[in-house]
């Protein structure tokens, strides 16, 4: 086994640990965190061979509606477990690489940063002007 699969089976552990941590509710497929540790070696090694083989899938997210603060609702989409661990172990992969080319200025999705951040820091500038 190369230094590579392993690797990427670590990611997939580290990936799953952060995930359990969030607890989040189950997906379509009705699967919780604690359903998926039934079988947790198995289902990682799933998980590691469809991504890694190139032939992971996602499959269709859940759609729930929650309740906004200023009332009426909002639709949220809710991944399976196995998902939101594959879109961590993605994240988790590229943002290190990714992050560092984008602009000082830009805000939005990235680690530590979000759009009210970049508009508090917008507003200090055109005061200061």
């Amino acid at each position: 086994m190369t230094s590579t699969n392993l690797n990427a089976k670590h990611s997939v552990w580290e990936a799953y640990q952060l995930v359990k941590a969030k607890r989040g509710a189950a997906g379509i497929d009705e699967e919780t965190i604690t359903m998926f540790e039934q079988d947790l070696s198995r289902n990682l090694y799933k998980l590691w061979n469809r991504m890694s083989s190139g032939s992971y899938f996602p499959p269709p997210v859940k759609q729930v509606e929650i309740p906004k603060a200023k009332g009426g609702t909002r639709r949220l989409g809710v991944p399976t477990v196995s998902d939101r661990i594959a879109q961590t172990v993605v994240k988790n992969t590229i943002e290190p690489i990714l992050d560092p080319i984008f602009h000082q200025d830009s805000y939005g999705y990235r680690p530590g940063r979000s759009a009210k951040t970049g508009h508090c820091r917008h507003q200090k500038a055109v005061l200061a002007i």
